[in-house]
């Protein structure tokens, strides 16, 4: 199971591949905390990409669910330099013994500490090209459509994805 942070459902949704990608994970979850974020105020804020991840829920691509661990949700939270969306995908994915896909290292280091693995937007799209749903082209295209976008990847970590694209193309 995969639990989504706000930023890979952001930024997915903002290039149209977040179908594609969750396409390729065996189940894919939102918190609603996460939902709220990114569907619920997005809408209201009149963001397109919110409408695409409403849209996935909505066909059961993705799938909002509550924390069910009140006391890790209680205890991860208490960092203050987690929101309570980070706090609820770690409290979820901790509980169901899944992976928390989020791209801020901060969450990552925090997941990395509580032992719950995680993956990132680049991890998937990687993982789309090496299951063949997408080719070589198609996974830079949305790897430079994302940061186009606002979707942030330090220089170092784009040139390591793009020789990895290479490698798997």
């Amino acid at each position: 199971m995969y639990v989504f942070d706000a930023t890979p459902l952001i930024y997915l949704a903002k290039v149209d591949r977040l179908s594609l990608v969750l396409g390729t994970v065996s189940e894919a979850v939102v918190p609603e905390h996460v939902h709220r974020e990114v569907v619920v105020d997005g809408i209201e804020a009149g963001h397109a990409d919110a409408r695409r991840v409403e849209r996935a829920i909505d066909e059961t691509a993705l799938r909002v669910v509550p924390v069910s661990d009140a006391d890790t949700f209680e205890r991860i939270g208490r960092n203050e330099r987690l929101t309570d969306a980070d706090a609820a995908v770690l409290a979820v994915a901790a509980s169901a013994d899944a992976i928390a896909v989020m791209d801020e290292q901060y969450g990552r280091d925090v997941a990395d500490a509580e032992g719950i693995p995680t993956r990132g937007t680049a991890f998937l799209v990687l993982r789309a090209l090496r299951d063949d749903h997408i080719d070589a082209e198609e996974a830079r295209t949305i790897v430079d459509d994302m940061v186009d976008a606002g979707w942030y990847c330090a220089p170092d970590l784009y040139a390591k994805l793009l020789a990895k694209i290479e490698e798997l193309g």
